[in-house]
């Protein structure tokens, strides 16, 4: 037996509902640039430098303990976290003002302090400082990359489709970006380079099920010329909700997996991805589909702009 999460023949009006989904998006935007503005990112070491000391100990230490004797040493913010197993721990030393001499100083002032506690229990995995330099110009690339990707999708749906499609897709990939980064804002989860990586991937898939969605539309507009736009928008979206709704859920069980067992590493990837994959499959059915009814898309044979299927692309009329 085949399993169906969804029935078949599902008849659900999404578009019955586009004002308050439309509504309920706009308010979770306007929420995620307030706190984007207002309290801002937890920005990683990767975007605000600093210096990044991977400890291992014998045995796991108390970090309340450890994190009130190195935030006594006047270095400005700490931070520290179980990297992995309870006795590996990360810690994040803000950037020191000065030269390298000035993070190399700090760096000796913290393993004195972690010597003087632990002994030689203390064993030192990985020291990395990220300078000011470094970190402006990952914040530059970061920017570009997500707008580059944007632009590129914004060209390609044109031209698979019509400007109604690209506007529409370009519309859904703005809001699921922006919510995404509202989450890292709410939430305090560091913002760095795999959070970059998780937007970038959140977009192929938000697109990968946009597509799959007009795909269907226009197949539908070509099949059912006098169907109302209206009530083949709901249907094409009917037709794709089993497949949309079994690959996120599939996607979302590896992401789960990810985010519980991977560590603290990937921890905060997974959280974006987890978080992007669920607003992605929404917007693909209440923002990228019902924005196309708003912008006045009609059958090929009422505007001078819609399709004109020709050959093998052209069904009979079934309705």
């Amino acid at each position: 037996m085949k399993l169906k999460l969804i029935p078949s023949d599902t008849k659900i009006p999404f578009l019955k509902y586009r004002f308050m989904t439309f509504g309920a998006s706009a308010l979770l935007i306007l929420l995620s640039v307030f706190m984007f503005f207002g309290p801002g990112l937890n920005k990683g070491i990767d975007f605000e430098g600093g210096i990044m000391i991977e400890v291992g100990f014998e045995k796991a230490p108390d970090l309340a303990d450890m994190r009130s004797a190195l935030g006594g040493l006047g270095l400005g913010s700490v931070s520290l976290q179980t990297f992995g197993a309870s006795d590996d721990i990360l810690i994040r030393v803000q950037r020191q003002d000065g030269d390298n001499e000035a993070q190399k100083v700090a760096v000796d002032t913290v393993k004195a302090r972690l010597q003087a506690d632990y002994g030689d229990s203390v064993s030192y995995r990985r020291i990395e400082f990220v300078g000011p330099t470094v970190s402006g110009e990952l914040v530059k690339t970061a920017v570009e990359a997500v707008l580059v990707s944007v632009f590129a999708i914004l060209i390609y749906i044109w031209l698979r489709f019509e400007w109604h499609y690209s506007i529409g897709a370009i519309a859904a990939l703005v809001h699921d970006v922006i919510l995404t980064i509202g989450m890292f804002a709410i939430t305090g989860l560091e913002f760095n380079v795999a959070s970059v990586a998780a937007i970038l991937t959140i977009v192929g898939y938000s697109i990968n099920d946009t597509v799959v969605v007009y795909d269907r539309i226009r197949e539908n507009f070509r099949r059912y010329k006098k169907m109302d736009v209206s009530d083949l928008l709901n249907l094409s979206i009917n037709e794709t909700l089993s497949r949309t709704v079994i690959t996120s859920l599939t996607t979302l069980l590896a992401l789960i997996a990810l985010f519980v067992f991977g560590g603290e590493v990937i921890r905060g990837f997974a959280a974006a991805m987890i978080f992007g994959v669920v607003v992605g499959t929404y917007s693909s059915i209440f923002v990228a589909a019902p924005i196309l009814l708003q912008m006045g898309l009609k059958h090929y044979n009422e505007a001078d702009d819609a399709f004109k299927p020709t050959g093998d692309d052209a069904y009979e009329n079934e309705s």
